[in-house]
C-alpha cells in the first residue's frame, strides 16, 4: 500500500511545483510560432533564464493580433502582443490596453524610436519578389501595372503586409493613389488573409510576383541554397516595416512581461531573426548579419507614414483599394 500512496505524493507534489510556476502568455501571429519561425528558440532561451512557462498563443497575420484584442479587450488572455507594427500602433495605443514598457530603448533602425508603448524587435522593407528568371521585372508600381504581370496580395484588415502595401502606396503617390490602385486592379490574381498563404502560392507557380519583404531571398539563398528568387527594386521607394511587442495593461505578470520584452532586444533573440523570421534585427547582432544578407536589395529610399499619419489615412487607403478592386 505504500506505493500508491507515494506515487499519489509524487503527483501532489508535481501539481504543486507546476502550480507554482508562472505562466506567461504572449499572443503573435501564425508564422512567428511556427516551427521554422523564431518562437521555438525564443521560448527556449527565455525559458532558461525566466524560471516560467512561456506559451505562445498564435492569431493568424499579424493586423489580425489587433482585432482580436479590440475583441477581447481587457479579457485577453493575453499577457504581451508580439508582431503588431507601426501602422497599428497608434490604434492600438488607442485601446488604452496597453501599458508603457520603461525600457530605455538601443537598436538599430534606419528611424529613430521613442514609443513609450512598444518596442522594436525587427524591421525590413516590403518588396515584390518575384524569380530571376523573370523577363522583365518592373521597376516601379506603374511599370508594374502596366506589365502583364501576375501578382498575390495579402488582405489589409487581416495582414500587416496587405495593410503596408496600402501605406506603401498611399506614401509614394499620395492624392494619386486611387489610380494606381484601379491600374493594378488587372494584375491581381487574388487576395490571401496572411503572407504566408500569398507566398505558397507564388512558390506553387500561381504568380508572377508576391507582396514580401527585400529580405525574403535569404531564406531561399541560405536555407535553400537557392539563388533564384530576387526582389524588384521599385524607383519611388520602399515602404518600412517595424515590428513590435507591447504589454497588455491587464496582465498578471507584469514584471515577467518586462523581462520577456527586454529580453526580445537581447543577443539570444535577435541573433536568431535574421534566419528564423527573415527580417533584419533591431539591435545588430555581435556576429553581424548572416552571409548572405549582403546580396539582398537595399532600397536607396525609405518610406514610412508616422503611426498618427497611418492611424488618420487608413480608412481611406482602405476604401481606394476596395473601390478598385470591386471594378
Amino acid at each position: 500500500m505504500k506505493f500508491p500512496m507515494l506515487a499519489a505524493g509524487f503527483v501532489l507534489t508535481a501539481g504543486v511545483a507546476a502550480a507554482q510556476t508562472p505562466v506567461l502568455t504572449v499572443l503573435t501571429y501564425d508564422s512567428f510560432t511556427s516551427e521554422w519561425g523564431p518562437g521555438p528558440a525564443v521560448e527556449t532561451a527565455f525559458e532558461e533564464v525566466c524560471g516560467c512557462d512561456l506559451r505562445f498563443v498564435a492569431a493568424g497575420d499579424g493586423a489580425a493580433l489587433l482585432a482580436r484584442l479590440q475583441l477581447e479587450g481587457a479579457r485577453s488572455e493575453a499577457d504581451v502582443v508580439v508582431g503588431l507594427d507601426t501602422n497599428l500602433t497608434a490604434a492600438a495605443a488607442a485601446t488604452g490596453l496597453f501599458a508603457p514598457h520603461g525600457a530605455a530603448v538601443e537598436v538599430d533602425l534606419p528611424v529613430a524610436w521613442d514609443d513609450p508603448l512598444f518596442l522594436p524587435f525587427d524591421w525590413g522593407w516590403f518588396a515584390f519578389v518575384h524569380d530571376r528568371k523573370m523577363a522583365e521585372v518592373p521597376g516601379s508600381f506603374e511599370e508594374l501595372a502596366a506589365s502583364d504581370a501576375r501578382i498575390v496580395i495579402q488582405d489589409p484588415r487581416s495582414s500587416t503586409p496587405g495593410l503596408g502595401l496600402l501605406m506603401w502606396v498611399k506614401a509614394a503617390y499620395g492624392d494619386r493613389a486611387p489610380e494606381i490602385w484601379g491600374a493594378l486592379a488587372d494584375n491581381i490574381v487574388t487576395v490571401t488573409p496572411g503572407w504566408s498563404e500569398a507566398y505558397g502560392l507564388f512558390l506553387e507557380g500561381e504568380a508572377d510576383m508576391v507582396l514580401s519583404y527585400t529580405t525574403s531571398p535569404a531564406y531561399h539563398l541560405i536555407a535553400e541554397e537557392d539563388d533564384s528568387k530576387a526582389a524588384a527594386p521599385f524607383r519611388e521607394g520602399h515602404y518600412l516595416q517595424v515590428e513590435v511587442a507591447g504589454k497588455l495593461a491587464a496582465s498578471d505578470q507584469p514584471e515577467l512581461a518586462d523581462r520577456f520584452l527586454a529580453f526580445l532586444l537581447e543577443e539570444p533573440v535577435q541573433s536568431v531573426l535574421p534566419t528564423t523570421n527573415w527580417m533584419y534585427p533591431a539591435r545588430l547582432p555581435a556576429g553581424g548579419l548572416p552571409e548572405g544578407f549582403e546580396t539582398l536589395v537595399r532600397p536607396d529610399v525609405s518610406l514610412l507614414l508616422s503611426a498618427d499619419e497611418a492611424l488618420s489615412l487608413r480608412p481611406e487607403a482602405l476604401r481606394e483599394w476596395q473601390d478598385a478592386l470591386a471594378r
